[in-house]
């Protein structure tokens, strides 16, 4: 079992975690008319107002009526809002709250929870203990951000959100380009992190071979050298349904790429630019790591793997929260929280680096590994069984390690995201493994 740091003053961190939270909400929002408030920028995507009234009916559900034990406040939106009533492609036609309404509805709800955030005692249930509900409903917020944060890089238009870029690299590369993580067991999930989701629980120990594992992700430079190389042409570095998808849609380079003048371009928020050929690659399906993984001789990491790098203290023998240790990130550990609104150079970070020296574990791109979405052993759903348990099986790939895109309170080094293996608009790159049983 991890001896876990447990963050202090729990309601101190509900409040701060939940007030960052609705600030970036509002940049989000606020940096568009109404009109694209209320557009589909994408059939893969909900209208940006509908994330808005859904991120305050959501804490209404949870904390005003779950924890305090109130009425519904607007009982005739709750269908509306509920995530697995309508697809998002639907989401349009339905009776949304304007924007207007979508944010004095948000506000009014937020107002709310701070008043029961002040007199509520943190503990004495699963629900209520070191604030667990407030930390959900932080995470889910913070999580719609990100969501929203893909669809403004879908969105069509002039640049609306800006922020600085990364700065260079500091100190000197990865001294080599992969590295070998002993085998062994480790102890994989977590019991003891306070506002851990149910699929990142129980603790668990698992046995895992010795395997080579990049210390970077790979880059846009090593993609194109795949492409340049036939590798969208070629039907042998494929799965059989990626090999259907590249195919059927005249797939030939990761999404928002386009080819001009012999020099491949792309676009980020608005603003066309030159491929740059030392960030991590981005935009790219499962099928699509996983071709490049098979080009290059290698494969992708399982999900035990891509943990046992990024927790495992071969010196200690123990599970660390992060790569680097059990404090938070700061700014010098990893890219998070929007920060920026592009991964970081390959190799930076390397105070956030793992033992072993494997870097950008955390933040920058979320990471595909070659694992399905499968519950751990002695699973439980809690509190609902929609966020996790609906989704398990061999339909979803697990990704990890988070993006730019995601603030720390939702990225953590046992933090389990997942999703189709076609999706190519979420902020998904990879690195490589080779060796070990898989």
């Amino acid at each position: 079992m991890t001896t876990e740091s447990r963050p202090a003053a729990p309601r101190e961190r509900a409040a701060a975690e939940l007030t960052a939270a609705r600030a970036r909400t509002a940049a989000l929002t606020d940096a568009v008319t109404d009109e694209d408030l209320t557009a589909q920028h994408s059939p893969l995507m909900s209208p940006l107002v509908w994330d808005l009234a859904h991120i305050g009916n959501q804490e209404e559900l949870w904390l005003l009526r779950r924890v305090d034990g109130r009425e519904s406040m607007r009982p005739e939106i709750d269908p509306l809002y509920d995530a697995f009533q309508h697809p998002r492609s639907e989401r349009p036609k339905l009776p949304l709250l304007g924007p207007r309404e979508a944010r004095r509805y948000a506000a009014e709800v937020r107002g709310r929870v701070f008043d029961l955030l002040e007199r509520t005692p943190l503990e004495g249930s699963p629900l209520l203990d070191d604030g667990f509900a407030f930390g959900m409903i932080a995470q889910h917020e913070q999580q719609h951000d990100e969501t929203m944060l893909i669809t403004h890089q879908l969105r069509r238009g002039a640049p609306v959100l800006t922020a600085p870029d990364p700065d260079p690299p500091q100190g000197p590369p990865p001294p080599t380009a992969e590295v070998l993580v002993p085998g062994g067991p480790f102890t994989m999930g977590t019991s003891a992190e306070p506002w851990s989701l149910d699929n990142e629980r129980p603790a668990h120990v698992r046995d895992v071979a010795p395997f080579w594992i990049d210390t970077a992700p790979v880059t846009n430079a090593a993609y194109l050298a795949f492409m340049a190389d036939g590798g969208y042409r070629d039907a042998r570095w494929w799965a059989p349904e990626g090999w259907e998808q590249i195919r059927a849609h005249a797939i030939e380079a990761p999404l928002f790429w386009h080819r001009e003048g012999g020099i491949w371009l792309r676009r980020r928020f608005g603003v066309t630019e030159p491929v740059p050929d030392d960030e991590p690659v981005l935009h790219v399906s499962w099928y699509e790591a996983d071709a490049y993984a098979r080009w290059a001789g290698r494969r992708l990491p399982t999900e035990a793997e891509w943990e046992k790098a990024a927790r495992h203290d071969p010196r200690s023998g123990r599970s660390t929260r992060y790569p680097w240790g059990d404090s938070d990130p700061t700014p010098a550990h990893a890219n998070l929280g929007q920060r920026h609104l592009r991964p970081a150079p390959a190799g930076s970070y390397p105070a956030g680096a793992s033992p072993l020296g494997v870097r950008q574990l955390i933040g920058d791109v979320w990471e595909w590994t070659a694992s399905d979405f499968l519950p751990y052993p002695g699973f439980r759903p809690f509190p609902y069984r929609e966020y996790s348990q609906v989704f398990f099986g061999p339909e979803h790939k697990v990704l990890r390690g988070g993006s730019f895109a995601v603030a720390p309170v939702a990225c953590r080094g046992t933090f389990r995201n997942w999703d189709l293996p076609v999706r190519r608009q979420i902020f998904a790159g990879f690195r490589t493994a080779r060796g070990g049983d898989a």
